[in-house]
């Protein structure tokens, strides 16, 4: 009722702005009221007054936004007889529509998002059964170790859980390929993932033909398992030992429940963390979704499910004959089905898995492109708006999440739209600078305070907007490849545990340099016409400064593509841990202070210990978490560094058997609470004048930075 009552608030004070809004105004008065909007927002922002006054000044901010759409719809307009300016201007006005269709669903989604849930009870006198399904296509034998060790080790009584491996990369098909190198691989990888789950007591499964891609897989899962419940995680994508604790209870709450979707936690930087170097000090792209959408989506019962770090009830999944893929977006369209059918869904705010997301630009490009492709198709089969069985609320939550990868059509229009008059003299935006300043940057001004207000900590001034430039390059031909043909898009897996060991400029790069030129390029023609066409100086500096904004975007993008050498695959996390090392036959205490996927930082106490050994076989044992039991894992000692009364010892982990990845696992993946600390401690608002001054920062260091490489690039090949 609080909820009705504080969204019914915030409407009316939009319909009563909207009578002032179509008010003909002079445009010192219209100056004066974005002004006083502008205050009043910053004011509540700063006494961080949240509840109503939110939403009040959500309010204020939609009538700046809806007085901004009336006059460009009624005054900004190019002559329909002048084609050559009426359609790049019509472009860009629509382009400009959809950014405004897309405020208003976020506006509804997350205006007041669903608070974290309290974690569930589980009946002790009744656990459902669970299979875990780890669907797996191409990813090596020392990775899927992991993650079916971690798996295994959940907490939850052993006989009512059953692991399986689908391989969908040794199917009797590709084991029978004409190709025989092909057939080779197939059979070693089977022989070897087999050996692999007996020794960990996996249950390993295969199929005859790769069919409907990971749908297919999990549906071939079903149909050899009996589980109440699913489980499904990623190959990389290990669970922490807490996690059918954690999200199990629920389905005991709520016998329509189908879906208990949790956060995608990732242990290293996606290609923009690591080249800009934010990984450790901003939120990362996915924490906006998860953070903030996916609480917003929960309480319209519209949370969906994200293809892994989930659990299913199976008997809602048997009223839709299983994981639907008609799309290459599986996840997404299955969750629509079940919730026009009349399934709940549910969301749980905690990080509970811990994976990896593909590390060069070129991977990150084809994940995002399918995941746009598969939106566009699931927006042509499904189109969520007409989706019989729907609420409203749902029907707008599903339109926001797909129309979101129509994005690259909006960006493309922004970046090229000050070109036509630059370059071309074309005037596809009837306003005079005056009016420009008193519509359309208070419009901007009041768009980013309303974003900052949305998404505060979780997602940093002017971020989203270099993110889908980022993508935008190569993420538009492929957006407009599936809408041509919505049948074309096939199922790629995303590479897996990839690095960068050497500098370099990504493979696909060149698109970004060419922009930036051009940009460039545009910007002295903008200096020129100041001082050449004197008389139209006003419009020349507004689209000047207009062009000089997607300059310094472009700029910042040349560091993105700029690939940094790094060997590493996944960052360190603290931790505070007993255990003990192996110094020749000698056991000494220590404290494991760090652990990554490849090893850990050490610290063994003693003011007369002996040196260790660099490059040496060794060992380390400690204790399970939450159990008695003892490990023994074979580790090299890869650094060692006296400090005091401590030694500071850097090892490598070095497992001889499959067994030995369940120390590995319960190191790294066990403690789910240490994500949700990284992840705290990455999420701070430093406002939108700050942020914006530290974009600038950035963007003129990246710019010199990617100006480097393409330099350095260019005279090696010529060298060459």
């Amino acid at each position: 009722m609080q909820m009705f009552r504080s969204i019914t608030l915030w409407a009316l004070i939009a319909i009563l702005m909207i009578g002032v809004i179509a008010l003909p105004v002079n445009l010192q008065t219209q100056l004066v009221c974005s002004l006083s909007v502008v205050i009043f927002m910053a004011v509540i922002k700063l006494l961080d007054a949240g509840g109503r006054w939110r939403l009040v000044a959500l309010a204020f901010g939609t009538s700046i936004v809806l007085r901004y759409v009336y006059w460009r719809t009624t005054e900004t307009l190019p002559p329909l007889n002048q084609p050559a300016n009426f359609i790049p201007g019509l472009l860009l006005y629509m382009a400009e529509m959809y950014s405004v269709v897309m405020l208003a669903l976020s506006l509804f989604i997350v205006a007041m998002p669903l608070g974290s849930r309290r974690l569930p009870k589980i009946d002790g006198k009744r656990f459902p059964t669970v299979d875990v399904f780890i669907p797996t296509y191409n990813e090596d034998a020392v990775l899927l170790s992991n993650t079916l060790a971690a798996a295994k080790a959940m907490d939850y009584p052993r006989d009512k859980v059953e692991v399986w491996l689908l391989d969908d990369g040794s199917t009797l098909q590709k084991r029978n390929s004409a190709n025989p190198i092909e057939a080779e691989r197939a059979e070693t990888r089977m022989r070897e993932l087999q050996a692999l789950c007996e020794t960990l007591g996996v249950r390993y499964l295969t199929r005859e033909r790769n069919e409907s891609a990971k749908a297919g897989n999990l549906n071939n899962g079903m149909a050899h398992s009996t589980g109440e419940l699913i489980a499904v995680f990623d190959a990389d994508h290990a669970p922490a030992h807490d996690f059918l604790e954690s999200t199990v209870g629920y389905f005991d709450e709520d016998p329509k429940l189908f879906l208990v979707q949790t956060p995608h936690f990732f242990m290293n930087p996606d290609p923009l963390e690591r080249n800009l170097k934010t990984f450790e000090t901003m939120p990362g792209e996915n924490e906006m979704f998860y953070g903030i959408i996916q609480r917003g989506l929960d309480k319209w019962n519209a949370s969906f499910f994200c293809g892994s770090a989930a659990v299913l009830s199976r008997r809602a999944l048997d009223t839709t004959k299983g994981f639907n893929g008609i799309s290459i977006t599986e996840d997404c369209e299955t969750a629509l089905a079940l919730h026009s059918q009349g399934w709940n869904s549910v969301y749980v705010d905690k990080p509970l898995i811990a994976g990896l997301q593909p590390a060069t630009f070129a991977s990150f490009i084809g994940q995002r492109s399918r995941w746009a492709q598969g939106m566009m198709q699931i927006l042509r089969f499904r189109f969520p708006l007409f989706k019989c069985g729907l609420s409203l609320p749902q029907r707008l939550c599903y339109m926001s999440s797909t129309l979101f990868w129509l994005f690259p059509f909006a960006r493309t229009i922004f970046l090229f739209a000050p070109l036509f008059y630059l370059l071309f003299d074309l005037e596809i935006f009837t306003a005079s600078g005056g009016e420009f300043l008193g519509y359309t940057l208070a419009y901007m001004l009041v768009n980013l305070m309303m974003q900052n207000y949305l998404y505060g900590s979780f997602r940093w001034p002017w971020i989203s907007e270099l993110y889908e430039y980022a993508q935008t390059v190569h993420l538009l031909p492929a957006v407009i490849s599936v809408l041509l043909n919505p049948t074309k898009p096939t199922f790629k897996v995303t590479a897996k545990d990839e690095s960068v060991s050497v500098s370099r400029l990504s493979e696909i790069s060149r698109p970004f340099f060419v922009i930036f030129a051009t940009l460039l390029f545009a910007t002295f023609v903008a200096i020129y016409k100041v001082y050449a066409e004197p008389y139209k100086a006003d419009v020349t500096l507004v689209v000047g400064g207009w062009n000089l904004l997607n300059l310094i975007m472009a700029g910042c993008a040349l560091g993105v593509v700029s690939e940094r050498g790094e060997k590493a695959s996944s960052r360190r996390f603290k931790t505070q841990r007993r255990c003990e090392i192996a110094n020749g036959e000698t056991w000494y205490p220590a404290a494991i202070q760090d652990v990554s996927v490849g090893g850990s930082q050490i610290h063994v106490f003693g003011r007369d210990l002996p040196n260790f050994q660099i490059g040496v076989p060794g060992s380390i044992r400690f204790r399970l978490h939450n159990s008695d039991e003892t490990v023994v894992l074979p580790t090299m000692v890869r650094r060692a560094e006296r400090q005091g009364e401590i030694t500071e010892v850097g090892i490598q982990y070095k497992p001889a058997t499959p067994l030995d990845h369940r120390g590995i696992a319960d190191l790294i993946f066990a403690n789910s609470d240490q994500w949700q600390s990284f992840q705290r401690g990455r999420r701070r608002n430093p406002g939108l004048l700050r942020g914006t001054a530290w974009f600038l920062g950035l963007a003129l260091f990246q710019t010199s930075r990617g100006l480097v490489y393409f330099f350095r690039s260019f005279r090696r090949k010529a060298a060459a």
